[in-house]
């Protein structure tokens, strides 16, 4: 029910999902009523692999995420998260309100063993394929042990959807020289690196993320987020200049209708939609934020993002991980015990 378009979008997008994957199965959470005006208007015929489920409730855009956990238990975006707590679905998809879907999936379905935090992981494009970027606005404020704790959740997502082992973790920070940043990205360059289940490559700086030097980039949610706003921002000043060239005279009308071609698969390479939906890491179970402007098309891949941590057990090896990481601590940090009377001497 969430995002700008609700079931317009979110409909067809799980229609067309399950029709591509056979192996899926989808429950819509919402208005019973609207819903099914929109399968009726797909002439969509009843079909076992897509289920639905009545809310009586809809948490707005603009509502606190207070109001979302106190005032609205009914709604869909909180019946969904209750259908992965209690094993009925595997993950949830959403493109409601970014806060009330963080706040209810933490409360709800609490936090993994060894994580305080979860955090917000994005895909982007970049000169050699693809980055992912955490925290992107979920902790303003973070400890190194949290930025440590973020490079493991986003070293997991990435062997979980493209089973690339080891893949490399970088560190955003203002220079690529140890000493560079805070005494927290320092301290948490220490842990990363200390960490002998994770490859660290190092700090790398702003202008890395695109050129894709590492797999991973972590940073705390107040540089991540500030950081994904200004791409954004440049992308849009950027197609609005082209555009605004192309059509300044009848010649360089004539030149983008020749360069059409070149610009439409310019276009395909940095389409936004492709690269929609955010994983809520962390938790104990599987949460997509899904972009509240995207059409079906972007929603699809936000679900197919879904399926794709599902199927890669992803919970599990980031509970793995933690575990190992928690035996480490304890071992480093247990007294010597004595085996003589030389050595207590």
């Amino acid at each position: 029910m969430g995002g700008d378009y609700g079931p317009h979008v979110t409909v067809p997008s799980a229609v067309d999902f399950i029709r591509r994957n056979p192996s899926t199965s989808i429950v819509l959470v919402g208005l019973l009523d609207a819903i099914e005006a929109e399968l009726r208007a797909l002439n969509f015929a009843p079909n076992p692999r897509l289920q639905l489920h009545a809310a009586s409730e809809v948490i707005n855009m603009d509502d606190s995420p207070l109001v979302a956990l106190r005032s609205k238990k009914d709604s869909s975006m909180r019946i969904a998260i209750n259908l992965v707590k209690n094993g009925t679905a595997q993950a949830c998809v959403s493109a409601g309100n970014t806060g009330a879907l963080l706040a209810t999936s933490r409360f709800v379905l609490r936090t993994l063993p060894g994580i305080d935090r979860p955090a917000l992981a994005v895909e982007l494009p970049t000169m050699k394929g693809h980055t992912y970027v955490l925290d992107l606005g979920a902790n303003v404020d973070c400890s190194p042990e949290h930025l440590l704790q973020f490079g493991i959740m986003g070293t997991t997502l990435v062997s979980s959807v493209e089973s690339k082992d080891k893949p490399s973790i970088g560190l955003l920070n203002i220079g690529e020289e140890a000493i560079k940043g805070n005494e927290v990205a320092k301290q948490a360059a220490e842990l990363l690196r200390n960490d002998s289940g994770l490859n660290f490559y190092g700090n790398i700086e702003g202008d890395d993320i695109y050129k894709g030097t590492t797999d991973v980039v972590v940073c705390d949610g107040f540089v991540g987020n500030v950081a994904l706003k200004t791409s954004e921002g440049l992308a849009q000043m950027g197609a609005t200049y082209l555009r605004e060239e192309f059509g300044r005279n009848l010649l360089t009308k004539l030149a983008g209708l020749v360069a059409l071609p070149v610009l439409n698969s310019f276009k395909r390479r940095l389409d936004h939609r492709v690269y929609n939906g955010a994983s809520l890491l962390g938790l104990c179970g599987i949460v997509i934020k899904s972009h509240g402007s995207a059409d079906s098309y972007a929603f699809g891949f936000a679900i197919k993002r879904a399926f794709e941590e599902v199927r890669g057990g992803m919970l599990n090896k980031i509970s793995e991980h933690m575990l190992k990481l928690s035996h480490h601590s304890k071992d480093s940090s247990s007294p010597t015990q004595s085996t003589s009377k030389e050595d207590v001497a």
